[in-house]
């Protein structure tokens, strides 16, 4: 079972108190009146699956309610960090291939 820290709340909870909500930080198209059919259904559904660290969006259902990121690996289900909506990641991929955490 994962133990998931809630940015909001402030408290590592379990894992049964939330949902995940899929990729994070996807933008919305600033002219959906003015998409194709085939861009908005790429908006729509199409999503990265990687292998490895991954920005996703959770949701904490059993608590306060509020939306939030995740930086979590999705081979080890290693969580690196919890952050608010709105903020930016600070582990990325990139950092941790470089040595950094």
């Amino acid at each position: 079972m994962l133990h998931i820290y809630c940015p909001y709340c402030g408290e590592n909870r379990d894992q049964d108190e939330f949902k995940a909500k899929g990729e994070a930080h996807i933008s919305r198209p600033l002219d959906p009146m003015g998409c194709t059919d085939q861009q908005w259904g790429d908006y729509m559904f199409f999503r990265k699956n990687p292998r490895g660290v991954h920005h996703e969006m959770w949701y904490h259902v059993a608590g306060c309610r509020k939306f939030f990121n995740m930086t979590r690996d999705t081979v080890t289900y290693r969580i690196y960090e919890t952050y608010k909506m709105g903020e930016q990641p600070s582990v990325t991929a990139e950092s941790l291939a470089g040595g950094q955490s």
